[in-house]
């Protein structure tokens, strides 16, 4: 007979006794009265059913407390071990008068089933901190790779091992700029980033576009996008995890395109050269003996093939940009010089388009820091851009300032199409153009592409601010040549040599 039976047959026992108890009570009250006393038999009867009653309510009250002890010992023990139930204390078994071998049966196997429970949580918890039995982790489709405080690599997925050309288990415990030899298309690098946060913040996200792996042996080199989130406070210690996006094929496509359109237009060079030399000469020669007519087809000749060739260097050194191999001699300039020679080489343009160029000069600006022929190729490709969507506009506003920051900051501003919002984002992407336009105005996409490559090359800043239907304003920031970092500069020479744009690597230092 199990603890259940045994219980059920002591309750049956007591149950039995107490109906007999009550009975003999009533019984034994009903002779007593009718034999010691004179009362009638209604009485007798009455005085014997109020002390069975009385009994009864006494007896059931009194055997209902006893009966749920257990009851109340089996809860009590499944609220001592519940998460919520810490200070409910355990129950003492030893005060038990009924069901003791039952109870203590049942709290013992609530206390196993709670230990298994909190086990099973405990390795729950462990196995989702270790990333190497992570389903998801493992599975995830794209490279992923988490970092300890240390930038040391705690784990790396297989999708990571493939894209990179390491195995897994190799990567582990090393540091990730051994690992991954990555170079950025600008000084917004992930280590800088990284450097910052740590300092700054408890938890940081951000993302690159563009980011190079740099060939491994016979690995095939990588082109994608990155995204970071960083976790100073991570209780597993996974303080940093990166996943990358592949965009190889796409990335690549554009470089192939701007190399070939590079090696389509480098022919045209020489004969182009030519052309505009012809043409100056027509000019000298024949400008006073030719009529009004014929001298207004030189001069929109003049200026188309000034336009062709500006086209044939934006295309050429959007390819050396590319490759890295666009190099700036970044010296002291008088700054009003320099944007009036530039803008003297474009005005024949705007005289074509019947378009006023009007230049305002602030006084007793600071040398600047520029390459003089790369940044007139930027105050070039913005007034050009200006001219092209002046539509019905015929002025075009050129300043040039000290601003609050203390830097030359100049802006170029048309009354023209203007753009809408959504369009601004996308300007300075390479081969990007408003599809609205494409087919009115020409263009390659890649002007705005390499100016904002060269002012960032120059230690500067380029924006522009745009509403549809009242024109727009492209602007760029020039840093004075005495602000220019020092650590930049090389002793002994007047000049700072800089890579326009190019692919900057993580510092080569990294913590062991």
């Amino acid at each position: 007979m199990d603890n259940l039976d045994q219980f059920r047959e002591k309750i049956r026992i007591r149950l039995f006794l107490l109906r007999l108890a009550g009975n003999v009570a009533v019984v034994g009250t009903f002779w007593v009265l009718l034999k010691f006393t004179r009362l009638d038999d209604t009485a007798i009867a009455a005085i014997a059913l109020s002390v069975g009653f009385v009994l009864a309510f006494v007896s059931v009250r009194r055997f209902s407390a006893y009966i749920t002890d257990p009851l109340t010992a089996i809860w009590q023990g499944i609220l001592h071990v519940s998460p919520d139930g810490q200070s409910v204390a355990a129950p003492d078994m030893s005060k038990l008068k009924f069901g003791k071998e039952l109870v203590t049966s049942l709290t013992a196997e609530v206390y196993q089933l709670a230990n298994v429970a909190e086990r099973t949580v405990a390795e729950g918890r462990q196995r989702a901190g270790d990333l190497h039995s992570n389903f998801i982790a493992q599975n995830l489709p794209l490279p992923l790779v988490v970092l300890d405080s240390s930038e040391t690599i705690r784990y790396a997925n297989g999708a990571a091992a493939e894209y990179i050309g390491i195995k897994a288990d190799e990567m582990i415990g090393r540091n990730v700029y051994m690992v991954l030899d990555m170079s950025f298309p600008s000084e917004d690098t992930f280590d800088g980033w990284l450097k910052g946060v740590k300092v700054k913040s408890a938890t940081a996200v951000y993302s690159w576009e563009r980011v190079r792996l740099n060939v491994r042996d016979s690995h095939p080199a990588r082109l994608f996008d990155m995204a970071a989130y960083y976790n100073r406070d991570n209780a597993e210690g996974n303080a940093t995890v990166l996943v990358l996006f592949d965009h190889t094929k796409m990335y690549s496509q554009d470089d192939q395109a701007v190399s070939f359109m590079a090696l389509s237009v480098h022919e045209l060079r020489t004969p182009l050269t030519l052309l505009r030399g012809y043409i100056e000469v027509f000019e000298q020669e024949l400008g006073q003996n030719i009529g009004p007519e014929l001298r207004d087809f030189m001069q929109k000749m003049h200026a188309q093939a000034e336009q062709l060739m500006d086209y044939v260097n934006n295309i050429l050194n959007v390819a050396r940009v590319d490759d890295d191999q666009l190099e700036l001699k970044l010296q002291s300039e008088d700054w009003p010089t320099v944007i009036k020679s530039a803008i003297e080489m474009i005005a024949l343009r705007a005289k074509v388009r019947g378009i006023t160029l009007k230049c305002s000069i602030a006084k007793d600006l600071p040398p600047v820091g520029v390459d003089r022929l790369s940044i007139s190729e930027v105050i070039n490709n913005l007034v050009d851009n200006a001219i092209k969507y002046s539509d019905k506009s015929r002025v075009i506003n050129i300043d040039t300032k000290l601003n609050n920051e203390g830097l030359i900051e100049t802006t170029v501003q048309d009354f023209g199409k203007g753009m809408p919002a959504s369009v601004l984002p996308n300007l300075f992407t390479k081969f990007y153009r408003d599809h609205r336009n494409r087919a009115q105005i020409g263009g390659t996409g890649l002007g705005l592409y390499l100016c904002k490559a060269i002012v960032s090359a120059h230690g500067g800043t380029i924006w522009v601010r745009s509403q549809e239907g009242e024109g727009s304003t492209f602007g760029f920031t020039l840093q004075p040549y005495e602000q220019l970092a020092e650590t930049m500069k090389h002793k002994g020479e007047e000049g700072i040599t800089r890579g326009a744009h190019g692919w900057i690597k993580n510092h080569s230092l990294y913590r062991r």
